[in-house]
Parts: C-alpha cells; structure tokens; sequence
C-alpha cells in the first residue's frame, strides 16, 4: 500500500468549503484520524466542525496560508499572529463577512499510537482577498515553480547522502516517491490540476523535511547555510502552491 501525503487541515477545509459538498463528509474528511474538530466563533463555547459548516452562509471566496516567521504578512492582525503559530489558516469569505479559522493542535498518545484534539478558532478579519491572492498566483505558476524546486530539493538530499548517515531515512525517501492522497481526504471531482499541485507540494515539503533533519558529514558552515537558504525557499515555494490549489473565488 503506498504511502499517504501529508496534507495541512487548512488545506483540507479550504478545499471542501469550495467543493460546496454535505457538511458532514467534509467534516470526516477534514478531521480523518482526529478527534472530532469543534470551532469556536466569537469567544462562545465550540461547537462541532459540522455544525459549524451547517451553519456556514454560502461560501464567496476561500483560501489557506501556510506562514512561518519572516514571510510577508498576509493575514490580518486579528488572526495574524495566532495563524503564525498554529503555521496555517482558513481564510473565507462569505455574503456576511470575511473570516479567518485557526486549527489549534493538542497532541497526546505515544508516538506508536498519536491522537489530536483540534480546535478551530474563527475570528472575523479585513477583506483578504487582494492581499492572498496577489501573493499565490495562479495554478500554472505553482505547477512550473514546483518542478524547479522539487530539482533543487533532490539534490539536497543527494549532496547529504541521507540515506547513508540516516539508513531509516532510505525508507522514508522511497515512500516520498510513490506517496498519494488519501482519496477519502479530498474532495470527489477535484480538477487534474489542483491535485497535481497538491501532491507534488505535499511531497516537495516531505523531501525538505528530510533533507533539514541533519547536515550529513563533511560539510562547512558556508555549505550547511547555502543549502538551508536553498531549501527555505523550496519550502516557500511549496506552501504557496498548496495555496494556490485551495484557493477559489467563485467556489459555487
């Protein structure tokens, strides 16, 4: 059985809030593993994710931000530094407004046998849309940028030779080659494109994730921040593009 891409729940929300389907799969498909998500909306007690999405008006605009410290801010300050530490967000607009929603994580179990608790935090924010979709692009421009990056991330991991000082990693890097995304995670009839984009940036920011566990041997510090910058932008790159296939101005 092939191994399944890592997807953000943002990402996930994002895109069955612009699939417009029953509430109560996007909420199984959001949630997956996890304990049942709640949402807390304006300080009140949460309530669970799908009677949240129930209640939701009609969806106008949707995107997901994936930040990290010293990217350019593109969510506003109500929700700006709480998406900065959960590392994503939800950002939506709707006849009534627009909102942004923050999952934030409670992990407990082993590592063996993890759970989550997620609790989503909205908070309603200025007009996002010109500021996100300025700074995500389009679908094509995600898909071109990805193919360079994911070049200059393999090379990391052969200039590392990560299988041979990580021998555990050789495993991880194989299973990266033939990952997929879970079907059950994504929205029935999602275009070709959006999920070509979503799995090669789903799977460029494994490669970089292996690629930063360690430095390898024999390399100078020159060398160690060279390729940190290059892998850094990797990243970025990466994140943009899961923005760009969860983002929709017209999801209905």
């Amino acid at each position: 059985m092939a191994a399944l891409l890592d997807v953000p729940r943002s990402v996930l929300l994002a895109l069955w809030l612009s699939a417009g389907t029953d509430p109560v799969r996007a909420g199984a498909a959001v949630q997956g593993d996890d304990e049942p998500h709640t949402v807390q909306a304006d300080g009140r007690t949460g309530a669970a994710l799908t009677t949240w999405l129930r209640a939701l008006p009609p969806v106008e605009a949707v995107s997901a931000v994936l930040p990290v410290p010293g990217d350019p801010v593109v969510v506003a300050p109500p929700a700006a530094a709480d998406a900065l530490d959960a590392g994503e967000c939800v950002l939506l607009a709707t006849g009534e407004g627009t909102v942004a929603a923050v999952p934030h994580v409670e992990r407990f179990g082993s590592a063996l046998e993890p759970g989550h608790l997620v609790r989503w935090r909205t908070v309603e924010v200025p007009d996002w849309r010109t500021a996100v979709l300025g700074r995500v692009g389009s679908l094509a421009d995600a898909e071109r940028d990805l193919r360079e990056s994911l070049r200059v991330a393999t090379e990391a991991l052969v200039d590392l030779d990560v299988a041979r000082w990580r021998p555990e990693a050789a495993e991880e890097i194989a299973d990266l080659r033939t990952a997929a995304l879970a079907p059950t995670r994504v929205p029935p009839h999602l275009d070709g494109q959006r999920l070509r984009v979503l799995a090669s940036a789903a799977r460029l920011r494994g490669v970089v994730r292996l690629a930063t566990q360690d430095h390898g041997g024999a390399v100078n510090a020159w060398q160690v921040d060279q390729r940190s910058t290059a892998l850094r932008e990797v990243d970025r790159v990466a994140r943009r593009a899961m923005a760009a296939a969860a983002t929709s101005l017209d999801p209905r």
